[in-house]
C-alpha cells in the first residue's frame, strides 16, 4: 500500500519562499513517475508539478519558472522548491504517485500579501 507523507508547508509573505517534501513507502520509488498537486479553497484540486522516473520534468503555466520539482530516489522523497511566491500559491499540497490512487494528508501553504 502506497503511503505518502507531506511536510514543510507554513505561512510565508508574499515572495518567499517554502521547500516542501513528500516521503514515499510501499512502491518502488525509483520506477514512479511522482506529481504535487495543490486544492485551493472552493477550487479543483489541481496538477502544479511532475517529475517522471527519469527526472524529465512538466509544470503547469501558473508556477512555471518559480517552482522546481526534484527527486531523490534514495530517500524515496520528492521535493517542491516554492520561490517567489503569490498570494494565489495558498493551498494544500499533495503529492501523488502517477497510477495509484494514494493521496497524503497533504501540507497547507500560505502566503499572505
Amino acid at each position: 500500500q502506497v503511503q505518502l507523507a507531506e511536510s514543510g508547508g507554513g505561512l510565508v509573505q508574499a515572495g518567499g519562499s517554502l521547500r516542501l517534501s513528500c516521503a514515499a513507502s510501499g512502491i518502488i520509488f525509483s520506477r514512479n513517475a511522482m506529481s504535487w498537486y495543490r486544492q485551493a479553497p472552493g477550487k479543483q484540486r489541481e496538477l502544479v508539478a511532475q517529475i517522471s522516473r527519469g527526472g524529465s520534468t512538466y509544470y503547469a503555466d501558473s508556477v512555471k519558472g518559480r517552482f522546481t520539482i526534484s527527486r531523490d530516489n534514495a530517500k524515496n522523497t520528492v521535493y517542491l522548491q516554492m520561490s517567489s511566491l503569490k498570494s494565489e500559491d495558498t493551498a494544500v499540497y499533495y503529492c501523488k504517485t502517477l497510477g495509484t490512487a494514494s493521496w497524503g494528508q497533504g501540507t497547507q501553504v500560505t502566503v499572505s500579501s
